[in-house]
């Protein structure tokens, strides 16, 4: 298992610098201007002299690895010096610094991860407390009443997206009932009992909308790999030694079941913020997807380029720990 890491670990530095390149160039080649937000006053030299300054009239490799030395080297030494006081930053101070904000875009992105963990977090293991059980009954009691109605809720909650959803939970619980409100407003802060019930009351919404997302498809994961199993000899064999059902079921069935699922799992967290980037932008919460969509509006090359490059950080990184974890929960997987 260790060999096989370090391989993985090892194959990921290239991949992502294919990818680094990808997205640089697509973001870099699409029609948008650093100056396009100033004054119409300002005078074309000076917005050519910004240009320059920005390096943008740059040869695109020039600028490519110009962003990659500052991403990956410059970057985190900022925030190993900001966080542990060390003095491993850069002396020039230089930084990927915003277009629209002129702001480092590490600090950006530093300063609305907390909202985004908070909300996407709460959310997926609010849809893993759901589905877990949701599976492992509608398999037990197939064809039933429940496994019905189940199947019929993950199914609308699979299909629809999730900006119909959050727009469609603001429309009953908002307006017309009034239960909750209808934008998250990072700027509370939890002090007493009161501001934790208005903190509660208004994560409830994006919390559901992106869970009833996440329990829909991993609901259906947990259901056909518990009727994979239910059927197999060794249930059979658990059976005849007098085992109880509650034991069969919840040891020997679900032991073995929870193998692919939880690799389902892990694979789904990159996807699960990327879909927080639209719940986001419906609830107003100020975190990474707002951030994306306000930067991908204003034409800020920087920003866009540094977030699409983490959620790919994160793909390849949950991908190596789904293989990890599917060869430490299946002892038949060898990859060594």
């Amino acid at each position: 298992m260790l060999t096989f890491t370090i391989r993985r670990l090892l194959t990921a530095i290239p991949t992502l610098l294919f990818i680094s390149f990808i997205i640089f160039l697509i973001v870099k080649l699409s029609p948008s201007d650093p100056t396009a937000g100033l004054p119409l006053t300002i005078p074309p030299e000076v917005r050519e002299q910004i240009r320059e300054s920005l390096g943008v009239n740059d040869p695109i490799f020039v600028q490519y690895f110009k962003w990659l030395k500052l991403m990956m080297w410059d970057e985190p030494l900022h925030l190993i010096d900001g966080w542990l006081g060390t003095s491993l930053a850069p002396e020039d101070g230089t930084r990927i610094i915003s277009y629209q904000t002129r702001s480092p875009v590490m600090d950006l992105i530093v300063q609305r991860m907390p909202q985004t963990l908070w909300v996407v977090g709460t959310s997926y293991i609010v849809g893993i407390l759901i589905a877990l059980p949701l599976g492992i009954i509608s398999a037990y009691r197939q064809y039933s009443v429940f496994d019905q109605v189940g199947t019929f809720i993950s199914m609308v909650g699979f299909s629809v997206p999730t900006f119909f959803t959050g727009v469609l939970f603001i429309v009953i619980f908002a307006v017309n009932l009034g239960w909750f409100p209808s934008v998250y407003d990072t700027t509370h802060e939890v002090t007493d009992w009161d501001s934790f019930i208005v903190q509660l009351k208004q994560i409830i919404m994006p919390v559901m909308v992106l869970g009833l997302f996440n329990a829909s498809q991993i609901s259906r994961y947990m259901r056909a790999s518990m009727l994979d199993n239910l059927n197999q000899d060794y249930v059979r064999t658990a059976r005849a030694k007098g085992l109880t059902e509650k034991v069969v079921v919840l040891v020997h069935v679900l032991r073995n079941s929870m193998i692919p699922v939880i690799t389902v799992i892990a694979l789904n967290i990159p996807a699960v913020f990327g879909g927080a980037i639209i719940t986001e932008q419906v609830f107003k919460v100020n975190g990474i997807g707002q951030l994306l969509i306000i930067a991908i509006q204003g034409g800020d090359v920087p920003v866009v380029q540094t977030v699409s490059f983490i959620f790919a950080i994160l793909i390849v990184l949950f991908n190596l720990l789904a293989d990890i974890l599917y060869g430490i929960l299946d002892p038949r997987i060898r990859y060594d």
